[in-house]
């Protein structure tokens, strides 16, 4: 993109490759609508003498989340042994979200999505937000009501099955009563996908901040901050058990202490 500054370029060329692969396109199954992006998520939970417990979700906006059946398009590049793209099908979709209060965001715990690769013969090899990127309360209180350069990571429905991935340009603001809102365009397909700041640091220097996920709203459309994302999350019980791979469990009859699915790093 030779149009854009290099800031901007610099800022897509970070998004794409530390988080390239941390979505995933999803909609209702067997019908071209609530076409939505989902996005992986490690919760830091607590740092160690052995190292970092990191409890993982999806995250994505809640509406397109209670349809009582999807299905995920799977890239090559997000399954080993890599495979060409497929459906993903699930059932009982909506009961597999944690609606997070008012937030108007959803999250799932990875443990069914892990398990259903074990099944399969292949593992997840995606990519996630981190502590490290997603937004904290200083990232979004230096938001101010002037426009800032925004990126959306999400996947555009153009009327085929091929839901491709996109960076979508805008700017957000954030209003006086604290609400950030999308400036620009939002492509069909990109509501619940992860929005993107390159937050200027010293010289030409910057770190790449995930603001939060997208909305859907007429009109204007706001973004969760990852700030209240956290906050709410931190209210969850931790589990009890020791880190776990839970890519052998059967989500259906582990107990519920066992739904996160939980790594050392």
């Amino acid at each position: 993109m030779p149009d854009l500054p290099d800031r901007s370029s610099a800022t897509i060329d970070a998004i794409v490759g530390h988080v390239g692969r941390a979505t995933l396109p999803f909609q209702r199954s067997h019908r071209e609508e609530q076409h939505a992006t989902a996005f992986w998520f490690n919760e830091l939970v607590e740092t160690t003498a052995e190292g970092e417990v990191i409890r993982q979700y999806l995250v994505t906006a809640s509406e397109p989340a209670r349809v009582e059946m999807a299905e995920f398009t799977l890239r090559p590049d997000v399954c080993a042994p890599a495979m060409s793209a497929e459906k993903l099908m699930m059932t009982d979709f909506a009961e597999g979200w944690t609606h997070l209060g008012d937030l108007g965001v959803a999250v799932m715990p990875s443990a069914v999505l892990h398990a259903h690769g074990a099944r399969k013969g292949w593992r997840w090899t995606t990519d996630e937000i981190t502590d490290g990127i997603a937004a904290t309360e200083q990232d979004i209180a230096g938001l101010g009501e002037s426009p800032v350069p925004a990126y959306l990571l999400g996947h555009i429905a153009a009327g085929d099955s091929s839901r491709e991935q996109a960076v979508v340009v805008g700017q957000i603001t954030r209003a006086s009563n604290g609400s950030i809102r999308w400036v620009g365009d939002l492509p069909q397909g990109c509501v619940g996908a992860p929005v993107f700041i390159g937050a200027a640091l010293s010289g030409n220097s910057f770190k790449l901040v995930c603001v939060g996920v997208m909305l859907p709203a007429d009109g204007h459309h706001t973004i969760a901050p990852f700030d209240r994302i956290r906050s709410t999350l931190g209210a969850f019980p931790p589990d009890t058990t020791s880190a776990v791979d839970g890519a052998g469990a059967d989500p259906r009859t582990a107990e519920p202490k066992r739904r996160w699915w939980r790594r050392r790093s």
